[in-house]
């Protein structure tokens, strides 16, 4: 690939200062950076020296991703695929002629089939997230003239991963704009985001057009649907018969594997576990903020069980359910985590994945109309998460103050 460098230094001077293209820039330093290591090391104060640089963290948080990504392709062309076995018909056209083209038959039990038909819904949504918010960080890097941050790589990977298969891609592109204007570009950027971005678009979508991302008429596989594939997620069948509702639909396993109704790649809890244990592995996420999250969830749960309700079934949820149903896995390993947008103090990571758990479980409990939970929790906290911060500094500095007046 020697050529290409070569090619590469050969353009530079016309986009660097004094060329005709000097306010494009960032346009033509983002593959530069992006194929190569940059050429320019800091090597003296007052700069921190790492191996680590933004390019490898965000490079590591998207092969932690990859499983979700399987999932996502796999159990989206089974859930199509069963509903078609059961009497449904494929919902788009180009589909049925792509998965002929292929050679390939609409049988959940081929493996092959699934992830090809999987691949049909979840690729354009895919590339519309990556275009439309791809365009947006290229507009504000321009305008402002700073390069192009390889923080929208992870954006551009989860938003997908966390919509319905059928979503319209018309409501893909206004929700990463969105995610990536409100959520992040008015802040300042990346590093300067409140709230993650791709969560504060999965959330405008759900509130400007709720029929779309949740409720009875969300992408699953139907038992009868003569002209569609929708009907009520595993969360919707919690809200509204408890665990016997989640029973109808898959057992504690399936949910596991991942191979139940639910947006594209939220439902492996599996695929989120393998996820987590690379981002811990290499230091990237917060394992404190996960486990802190897991035990809000699970106490939550569990004081929520003991009191019981003769007229809501979701208070007979258990614990286990509430990791294995909708985004909690997917949320707290690739969600919450995310260091902008959270605590920065190590002590502030468990009060924030506790409160987190026990929002999501309170949010799921008494709100059955939105039966998630999570993305809100998460939400929540992060407006909370420079107070925690601020809770937790001040402590410590009346703790230091405290040992020098001894």
């Amino acid at each position: 690939m020697k050529w290409l460098r070569v090619m590469l230094d050969r353009q530079a001077r016309h986009f660097e200062g004094g060329g005709r293209f000097e306010r494009l820039h960032p346009l033509w330093e983002a593959p530069d950076t992006f194929l190569y290591t940059p050429g320019e090391v800091t090597r003296v104060a007052p700069h921190v020296r790492d191996a680590l640089d933004m390019k490898r963290l965000m490079m590591t948080v998207v092969i932690a991703l990859s499983g979700c990504v399987y999932m996502a392709l796999y159990n989206t062309g089974y859930q199509a695929n069963l509903a078609i076995a059961a009497g449904a018909e494929p919902l788009e056209i180009w589909q049925t002629s792509a998965m002929q083209a292929l050679g390939l038959a609409f049988a959940p039990g081929d493996s092959l089939a699934c992830l090809v038909h999987g691949a049909l819904y979840f690729l354009p949504v895919l590339l519309v997230t990556f275009i439309v918010g791809g365009l947006w960080e290229a507009v504000f890097a321009v305008v402002r003239g700073h390069e192009i941050n390889e923080g929208f790589l992870v954006t551009g990977m989860l938003f997908p991963l966390t919509m319905p298969a059928t979503v319209p891609l018309w409501q893909v592109a206004l929700g990463v704009s969105f995610g990536v204007v409100v959520g992040k570009e008015i802040f300042g950027g990346t590093g300067m985001n409140v709230l993650n971005p791709a969560l504060t678009g999965r959330a405008f979508l759900f509130f400007a057009y709720p029929a779309n991302l949740s409720g009875d008429s969300v992408w699953v596989a139907a038992e009868t649907a003569p002209d569609g594939v929708s009907g009520a997620t595993a969360l919707a069948r919690a809200a509204e018969a408890g665990v016997e509702g989640v029973a109808e639909i898959a057992n504690s396993w399936q949910a596991f594997i991942g191979l139940i109704p639910g947006s594209m790649g939220e439902t492996s809890v599996l695929a989120c576990v393998a996820g987590a244990v690379v981002l811990i592995a290499t230091g990237v996420a917060s394992w404190r903020i996960m486990v802190s999250v897991a035990i809000g969830t699970v106490v939550t749960a569990w004081a929520i069980n003991a009191v019981g309700s003769n007229t809501n079934p979701a208070f007979e949820v258990t614990p286990l359910w509430h990791f294995l149903l909708g985004g909690w896995a997917f949320g707290t390993v690739f969600m919450a985590t995310e260091p902008v947008s959270g605590p920065s103090t190590r002590s502030g990571h468990y009060a924030y994945g506790f409160l987190i758990g026990f929002l999501v479980v309170l949010i799921r409990i008494v709100n059955p109309a939105y039966p998630e939970g999570m993305m809100l929790a998460i939400l929540f906290m992060n407006l909370f998460a420079p107070v925690i911060d601020y809770v937790f500094v001040r402590a410590n500095r009346r703790r230091m103050e405290a040992r020098r007046a001894r």
